[in-house]
């Protein structure tokens, strides 16, 4: 018997805000597959329905990626090939759209991404502030002594730091990071192509009065600088690092793999923390 041919996942990206932000090869894609796979079925039925596209959207988010995902992966081996999408933005890029191109590997199932828009990278281009290197922190967690211990691993972190951030939570987070980072500069984002688009630049002391005057709405993307204290980020840098391989190595790791694995995480030599670790 003939092997049924495997279908494929495509990975769309879709307007952050303006429907017009969507390429042809996208919309080629929307209007090829079998079906879509989406985080809001009423979100992207407005989009297909925009552009005439009529297609048989199933749903897939947060709470049922389990169930669905399965699904979705049996009608992909039967030969069915679905469009993921988000309800913004690059599908995989804080959702749980990760965890089905996980199965797609782990099923051999070839997956191909259609680019497009992304919040992390609009906000960081418009920022000002350096986009040469910089890391993706996603949203803090919501409970204050966890949200503090990730502020204070980051403390030293000397690349650009972009977050996410809900409007209720904002004036909060842009406090925590002040007593944890100091007054650095910051970029805050929010609606970006929507209508009320806007993006500010400000300390962070600067940001506290501003949203303290004037209540925030809408979805925030902050870019915030670096550590610029190079004796002290290094130091803690240094600490951050050997911490990390200790407990690496605590946990079972070789000394090699502890190293390695410390190093390239926190962007550390590796020659140094190994002669740091050997000298213990």
């Amino acid at each position: 018997m003939e092997e049924t041919k495997k279908g494929v996942l495509y990975l769309v990206a879709t307007p952050i805000g303006n429907l017009s932000d969507i390429s042809k090869r996208a919309l080629d894609t929307l209007a090829g597959v079998d079906f879509v796979a989406a985080e809001d079925t009423r979100v992207t039925r407005k989009l297909l329905t925009h552009y005439e596209i009529k297609k048989k959207i199933v749903s897939y988010y947060e709470h049922n990626r389990t169930e669905s995902g399965s699904k979705i992966i049996e009608n992909i081996l039967s030969g069915k090939s679905c469009a993921l999408v988000s309800d913004a933005g690059t599908p995989a890029i804080s959702d749980p759209g990760e965890d089905l191109v996980k199965l797609c590997v782990t099923h051999n199932i070839e997956v191909i991404v259609i680019p497009g828009p992304c919040a992390v990278i609009a906000a960081l281009t418009l920022s000002g502030l350096s986009a040469t290197r910089f890391t993706f922190e996603n949203f803090l967690p919501p409970q204050k002594k966890k949200r503090l211990n990730q502020l204070d691993l980051l403390k030293s972190e000397n690349r650009t730091m972009v977050f996410y951030e809900a409007p209720h939570r904002l004036l909060v987070t842009l406090s925590d990071m002040l007593k944890t980072f100091g007054d650095r500069n910051i970029s805050i984002s929010r609606e970006l192509t929507k209508f009320y688009d806007e993006t500010l630049r400000f300390t962070l002391s600067d940001a506290i009065a501003h949203f303290t005057q004037i209540t925030p709405r809408g979805e925030f993307v902050l870019i915030v600088e670096g550590c610029t204290n190079a004796p002290q980020c290094e130091e803690e840098l240094t600490e951050r690092a050997l911490k990390m391989a200790t407990e690496l190595k605590n946990n079972g790791a070789t000394l090699k793999d502890a190293v390695k694995r410390a190093a390239d995480e926190i962007g550390y030599s590796k020659n140094e923390l190994y002669k740091i670790m050997v000298k213990k």
